[in-house]
């Protein structure tokens, strides 16, 4: 018995980014607030099937999935214009074939990835390493950054195809961390010194700068 497709509409828009290319879909591809971004077709295999069939591409060097969008990273070998329909109608098809872009019951797994495959150690992408070497702990201000990145950034930055994640609050410096359209983009630091930092600022006393970690 032939397998039901299930209709899929996509379509692709530039961001801010030159290197990334958003492609919306009109459909979930990942539930919750879960924001996922792949590196590498290993780190993809650990939760998210889609993302696996797009590193099979060349010019695919990394890949974000968060809500009804996919960010797509390229490199330098070609220019969008080669690509883009291409890229388009490959998603949609596969989405047709494939209910779950990501298995939402792996996600967890992410956390404890490596690049060597191995699933028990903590991943360079995760920021607790980062946390530990500055020795930043939980702080009484964290839930309200927290809940103002959500309700004033989050929209706006994931329209873009990216995402800030909150790391941690030290002595009134917020530490967040770039991902999709948003990590390399030109215009990121503008968006986190005029945007970001303002808008903290404004809300919280405590807070004095925001910066990405590295």
């Amino acid at each position: 018995m032939e397998k039901k497709k299930i209709p899929t509409a996509v379509y692709a828009e530039m961001t801010p980014n030159p290197s990334v290319m958003k492609f919306v879909v009109d459909r979930d591809l990942v539930s919750g607030l879960h924001q996922l971004e792949f590196m590498s077709a290993e780190e993809a295999k650990v939760c998210s099937p889609l993302a696996t069939e797009l590193f099979h591409f060349p010019f695919v060097s990394a890949v974000f999935i968060s809500g009804t969008i996919v960010s797509v990273t390229k490199d330098e070998s070609l220019g969008w214009e080669m690509i883009v329909m291409q890229l388009r109608e490959y998603i949609r098809e596969w989405l047709e074939e494939n209910e779950h872009a990501v298995e939402d019951d792996k996600v967890a797994l992410l956390s404890n990835y490596d690049e060597s495959g191995n699933t028990d150690n903590k991943s360079i992408l995760d920021p607790a390493e980062f946390i530990t070497a500055n020795d930043i702990s939980v702080s009484e201000y964290d839930e309200a950054i927290v809940g103002l990145l959500n309700e004033f950034v989050r929209p706006a930055v994931e329209q873009d195809g990216g995402a800030i994640h909150f790391v941690g609050f030290k002595e009134g410096v917020v530490y967040v961390q770039l991902k999709g359209a948003c990590a390399g983009c030109p215009s990121s630091t503008e968006t986190l010194k005029g945007g970001i930092e303002t808008l903290l600022i404004s809300k919280l006393s405590e807070v004095k700068e925001v910066v990405a970690m590295s």
